[in-house]
């Protein structure tokens, strides 16, 4: 059986993984790059300024100016980056999907799979992106700590919830999913004092609608790859 668990995920997280990359080359990335201009426009701005300081009071503080951040190259470097992180975060995810098929005991199929990825949709993208919507380059953030804290809160409130939705009988146990799910979002994500950046509001709404879209696309395919090769390599189990 973990022969069968860990072999779907694999597959299913590489495959993922791959095509939905081919997805955001021709979707997000563009959106991204073109974010980045303004972002390295800013950064050329301070850094001139910071040069032009220098220079006036003594050659000595010169030394203190950091420009050079390290990030993969455009074209195939920065394509295959994303590719590898995509594969990882796709076997990691398939990973807990496919050991919840296993721990629920019941039929799965590739349909059925689908079903489950939207629910890992729902928990990892659709809550925590109500109140932290995906940022592009340059945007104006709360501090990070808070981000991460508040996303996890978001995406472990809707796994609870739903589970106490779908998997328990009564009214009780409904009532008590629905607040779970809304309590993160009746505290507040976290956000800058002020919002604002150097990425027009055109392209940054443009972004994180077509993100989201994405994952929704990425959940829906991991769902329907591992829950088809989850039942295969079972079914070859049982016979």
């Amino acid at each position: 059986m973990f022969k069968a668990i860990f072999t779907s995920a694999l597959l299913a997280g590489i495959l993922s993984g791959v095509g939905i990359t081919l997805v955001q080359h021709v979707t997000t990335t563009p959106l991204i790059l073109h974010a980045e201009e303004f972002e390295k426009a800013e950064a050329s701005d301070k850094h001139f300024s910071l040069v032009a300081y220098t220079l006036a009071h003594g050659k000595e503080k010169l030394g203190t100016v950091k420009v050079d951040v390290w990030g993969p190259e455009k074209g195939f470097e920065r394509f295959a980056y994303t590719t590898l992180a995509n594969i990882i975060f796709g076997v990691g995810f398939a990973l807990l999907l496919v050991a919840s098929y296993a721990m629920h005991g019941d039929k799965i199929s590739g349909r059925i799979g689908i079903i489950w990825g939207m629910a890992g949709f729902a928990v990892f993208t659709l809550s925590p992106s109500l109140g932290l919507p995906p940022e592009v380059p340059g945007s104006m953030v709360a501090e990070l700590g808070a981000r991460q804290g508040w996303w996890l809160a978001a995406a472990a409130s809707m796994a609870f919830g739903l589970w106490l939705v779908v998997f328990r009988e009564g009214f009780f146990f409904i009532l008590s999913g629905i607040i779970i799910i809304a309590l993160p979002h009746a505290i507040g994500a976290p956000h800058p004092n002020e919002f604002g950046g150097l990425v027009p509001a055109g392209l940054v709404g443009q972004f994180v609608a077509t993100s989201i879209v994405i994952a929704a696309v990425f959940w829906a395919m991991l769902g329907w790859l591992s829950g088809t090769f989850y039942q295969r390599f079972t079914a070859n189990i049982e016979t």
